[in-house]
């Protein structure tokens, strides 16, 4: 650790916990965006940041009708930032929601896929392909054989579910120094990162970097 990271921890620890809250959720939901695959779900920011949206939702709504002047400008205040957290958690939703939505038995078939959604996602996936096929079998499975109606067939080492592109490009910035050389499988190609530096690469090769917060997706 050299002494840029050092002032950066005294920096970060001198925020308030808003303040991070923000900087991190608009991180995420960058990323979200940005990432072929759903990222883990993040359960302690999240519910951080709906406690502190119904909190202020909450005093706006006792406080509404105040005559004094500057109660009402503390509740603009109030609101406005109330709806840049929501603005940042509706569009997160949609991101996330957007990928299960198109790979929905992706990340229901798979341990490590299931594991990254939250239990609301999770619930609203599995509704979501429980009416798909039984529209399915419904409209043409049912008129096919039976070893022909299954949805998540494998037969003959061909997978018929439909998996994102993991070897998308995106735009990466390394925050820190990335420890081990960055692989790109398929080639004979390696790299390192330094702090600041920004890259376009496949994403298979920063997916770990990255959850482990060594570097941001642009």
């Amino acid at each position: 650790m050299d002494i840029d990271d050092i002032l950066a921890d005294l920096h970060r620890d001198a925020e308030p916990i808003e303040t991070q809250d923000l900087r991190e959720l608009t991180r995420l939901w960058i990323a979200e965006r940005s990432a072929p695959e759903i990222l883990p779900w993040p359960e302690a920011l999240m519910d951080r940041v709906t406690g502190r949206i119904r909190g202020q939702i909450e005093l706006i709504e006792e406080q509404t009708g105040d005559t004094d002047p500057k109660t009402n400008f503390r509740l603009i205040i109030i609101q406005t930032e109330l709806e840049r957290f929501k603005f940042l958690v509706r569009s997160y939703l949609r991101a996330r929601l957007v990928k299960i939505d198109k790979y929905p038995l992706h990340y229901l078939t798979q341990p490590t896929q299931r594991s990254k959604l939250s239990p609301s996602e999770l619930q609203y996936s599995t509704t979501h392909q429980a009416f798909l096929s039984n529209h399915y079998h419904a409209s043409f499975l049912s008129q096919l054989p039976a070893n022909l109606q299954k949805l998540d067939d494998n037969a003959g080492g061909i997978s018929m579910v439909e998996a994102p592109d993991v070897d998308r490009a995106v735009f990466v910035r390394a925050l820190k120094d990335v420890t081990e050389p960055i692989v790109v499988e398929g080639t004979d190609m390696d790299f390192e990162m330094r702090m600041g530096q920004i890259f376009v690469v496949r994403w298979s090769a920063v997916r770990e970097v990255l959850l482990r917060g060594e570097v941001e997706v642009l």
